[in-house]
C-alpha cells in the first residue's frame, strides 16, 4: 500500500483529499504545518507528498526547497496542491522542482487519478 503525505492546514481540504485517496487504498498521513510535515516526511518516507503552499508556519516554498534539497527526500514526487491560478501554480511548480500540481478545490471524480499518474514510475534517464 502507497504512503502519501499530505502537508495541508485546511482541516476541510486535507479531510477530503484523505476520504477520496483512502477509498482508493492509499494510506494517508496528514500535517497541518510545514515543520511538522517534514519531520513526518523524514520519519515516515512516504511514497508521494501533496504540499498547500499557504502553510501558516513555513510556506510551501520553503518545504518545497527543503524537501528537495534533501539527499533522503529528493526523489520523492512532490506534488502542489494550491487554489492559485493555474499559471502561477504551473510557475512555482517548476521553479521549485516539483513534479506538478493540482488545482483546489479537488475534483472528487479525478483527484485519485490524478495521484495514481504521479506515482506512476518514470522512466529512467
Amino acid at each position: 500500500m502507497k504512503t502519501i503525505l499530505i502537508m495541508e492546514d485546511d482541516p476541510h481540504q486535507s479531510r477530503l483529499m484523505q476520504r477520496l485517496l483512502e477509498r482508493a487504498d492509499y494510506r494517508i498521513l496528514i500535517e497541518s504545518n510545514g515543520e511538522s510535515g517534514l519531520r513526518a516526511a523524514m520519519l515516515s518516507h512516504p511514497d508521494l507528498i501533496l504540499l498547500d503552499m499557504g502553510l501558516p508556519d513555513l510556506d510551501g516554498q520553503t518545504v518545497a526547497g527543503l524537501l528537495k534539497a534533501s539527499d533522503t527526500l529528493s526523489k520523492i514526487p512532490l506534488v502542489v496542491v494550491t487554489a492559485w491560478p493555474q499559471d502561477t501554480a504551473a510557475a512555482i511548480a517548476k521553479a521549485y522542482g516539483c513534479d506538478g500540481y493540482i488545482s483546489k478545490p479537488v475534483h472528487a471524480r479525478e483527484f485519485a487519478a490524478q495521484i495514481a499518474d504521479f506515482l506512476k514510475e518514470k522512466p529512467a534517464s
